[in-house]
């Protein structure tokens, strides 16, 4: 019988990895992609952390990798996966992140199966470690202590406890810090505790219930205040379990009153029935929010249709001392031919209107601007008249201050859209001032809504996966959304996603044209109806206008393709497969029409 080679049959090396918390992120990112550089499988490391029960069988920490050996590469979405995947109390995260990571070596497009174990295992954890903050957010009460730290500058201090499901403690201290910044407080939990000085968050060994004060003052202030707000007639106790699980109530004050107020809930609403309807006090009606003057768009002419051309940089771009109100491209000659066709059919023509002053030849030199005889993409002419673009920029700190005082303003209002109200926070653009390219989405997500940030729920990972594609990096782009709220229909515990209508559009597009005016960019791009509709200020099919050039009402040029959602919606695979190819297209045309084109 032939000899076995030295180590057949042999079971594979085991290495052991320690983490210093259990959510220690930073730590094992480094470790995994080191393991992953040396080429060491996810089954031949046992992970270990503070929180979690020691592994059966581990070894010695691994090798080094090779120095030559190249990184491991993945999508920008999975670092923000694993980031709040990293907190689930489950003591196998490690290593299934470290096995998606393994495998996004050699499946790029892994995270977009969304029927994959790993992948479906993943997005579970991560819902619910923030379905747990969310909950922290909404459930921690904190209760007043007095002389809390004796011969100190600190009189009082505020105490909360607070049992989480997951390792949440450290990521969500920062929300606190922000939201409650005068006040000096600890949130106390079994497995560690925060602390907030007024300047900065530190973090100490869990505590126990009885650490916490039992109650202050403010509690009999808040239960009466919770009674005085407890509807009898919308009760639905399955909801309320939901939404407020009864593992809470033990650290609510309020909920000590619910059995009763559920249990006069029946004779409360037979009173309201019998008292009847009470009729609303008069009020004067408010005034809805109108338009800046400067950014008024004179009603548009009833004009014929006009075919595309392709139109020179002068067309495009005319000087500023062009007239202060001036004729888009074509429009002279579209206007006098329609002025033909309705005089042979009878009916009131439109005067022609004057046509608009060349713009000066390109300065020598000025390689970034084309030549002023050099067509660019093709471009629809509209023949509406628009006033003319100010070509001054604004300073980028200048422009980032006033985008920032635009966030506060809007999000700051009182005559927010009423749905507005049920949306977690709203969601304002973000990227660098002067991008070379600024896209405008629809309305923020599930995920947007909860994070606060635009593009990173499930859209906006296949749009950030497309732009590498394309070969243009997020970080140089504007991403921002036509409407700055998630509108959702309530379903059980899911948020159905509900399309804004017209007037939500029209709402927050005075907002939106600041903002494209405060970013600047060189070329806009309209994903999707929604956000084509608040570009244009009419509505038009996406398919008809898909990949072209054209320039909106004021002056600026635009770039429509459709909504990465849509991608997603599509059922046939080699359908959808075509449709993200073409979607790339879009994006590489844009980013080479951009470039292509003057600064703003």
């Amino acid at each position: 019988m032939d000899a076995l080679p030295p180590g057949a049959g042999r079971a594979p090396a085991m290495f052991g990895v320690s983490l210093a918390l259990p959510d220690d992120f930073a730590g094992w990112r480094a470790a995994a992609r080191a393991l992953v550089t040396a080429g060491i499988a996810p089954e031949q490391v046992a992970w270990d952390s503070p929180a979690d029960p020691a592994p059966m069988f581990t070894g010695p920490p691994p090798p080094a990798p090779p120095a030559e050996a190249p990184p491991p590469r993945v999508p920008r979405a999975f670092p923000e996966l694993a980031e709040v995947v990293i907190r689930h109390r489950d003591p196998a995260r490690f290593t299934l992140l470290h096995r998606l990571l393994h495998r996004l070596q050699a499946e790029r497009s892994l995270l977009d199966v969304a029927t994959d174990p790993d992948v479906s295992r993943a997005d579970s954890m991560a819902r619910a470690v923030r379905r747990d903050a969310h909950k922290m957010h909404a459930f921690v009460r904190f209760r007043e202590v007095p002389n809390a730290l004796p011969g100190t500058d600190e009189p009082t201090r505020y105490v909360s406890w607070f049992e989480p499901e997951h390792h949440i403690l450290r990521a969500e201290a920062g929300f606190f810090a922000r939201r409650f910044a005068q006040l000096r407080w600890s949130i106390l939990t079994p497995a560690a505790s925060a602390h907030w000085d007024g300047g900065s968050v530190s973090f100490g060994p869990g505590g126990r219930r009885a650490d916490a004060p039992p109650e202050d003052a403010a509690e009999e202030l808040w239960r009466a205040y919770f009674a005085a707000i407890f509807n009898p007639a919308r009760l639905k106790t399955d909801a309320m379990r939901a939404e407020m699980p009864m593992k809470y109530w033990k650290n609510l004050p309020e909920a000590r009153d619910i059995p009763r107020l559920i249990a006069e809930a029946p004779a409360r609403v037979a009173a309201m029935v019998e008292r009847g309807a009470t009729p609303p006090a008069a009020r004067r009606q408010r005034a809805l929010p109108q338009p800046a003057a400067a950014e008024f768009t004179p009603p548009r002419p009833a004009l014929a249709p006009l075919a595309a051309r392709d139109f020179t940089e002068a067309e495009l771009f005319p000087a500023e001392a062009a007239a202060p109100a001036m004729t888009a491209p074509g429009a002279t000659e579209a206007r006098s031919t329609a002025s033909a066709a309705s005089g042979a059919a009878g009916t009131r023509s439109t005067p022609p209107a004057a046509p608009a002053s060349p713009g000066p030849a390109a300065p020598a030199g000025d390689e970034a601007r084309p030549a002023a005889s050099a067509p660019l993409h093709r471009i629809a002419a509209s023949g509406v008249a628009v006033p003319a673009m100010s070509q001054t920029a604004t300073p980028p700190d200048d422009a980032r201050a006033a985008l920032d005082a635009l966030k506060r303003e809007l999000f700051g209002r009182n005559d927010l859209p009423p749905w507005t109200a049920n949306s977690t926070q709203g969601v304002f653009g973000e990227g660098p001032v002067g991008a070379t390219l600024m896209f405008v989405g629809e309305q923020p997500g599930d995920e947007e809504d909860l994070q606060g940030r635009p593009f990173v729920g499930p859209a906006g990972r296949l749009f950030n996966r497309a732009l590498d594609d394309a070969g243009i990096s997020r970080d140089e782009a504007y991403v921002t959304n036509a409407v700055k709220h998630f509108k959702f229909t309530p379903t059980g515990k899911r948020r159905l996603h509900q399309s804004p209508d017209a007037g939500d559009i029209t709402y927050y597009q005075p907002f939106l044209k600041r903002e494209i005016a405060l970013v600047a960019p060189r070329l806009l791009v309209s994903l999707g109806a929604t956000a084509l509709r608040a570009v244009t200020g009419r509505a038009m099919p996406v398919t008809k206008v898909r990949g072209s050039l054209l320039r909106g009402t004021d002056g600026r040029p635009f770039f429509p393709t459709v909504h990465p959602s849509y991608l997603l919606r599509i059922p046939d695979a080699s359908a959808k497969s075509a449709e993200y190819d073409r979607f790339i297209d879009d994006l590489s045309k844009a980013a080479a029409t951009a470039r292509s084109l003057p600064a703003s």
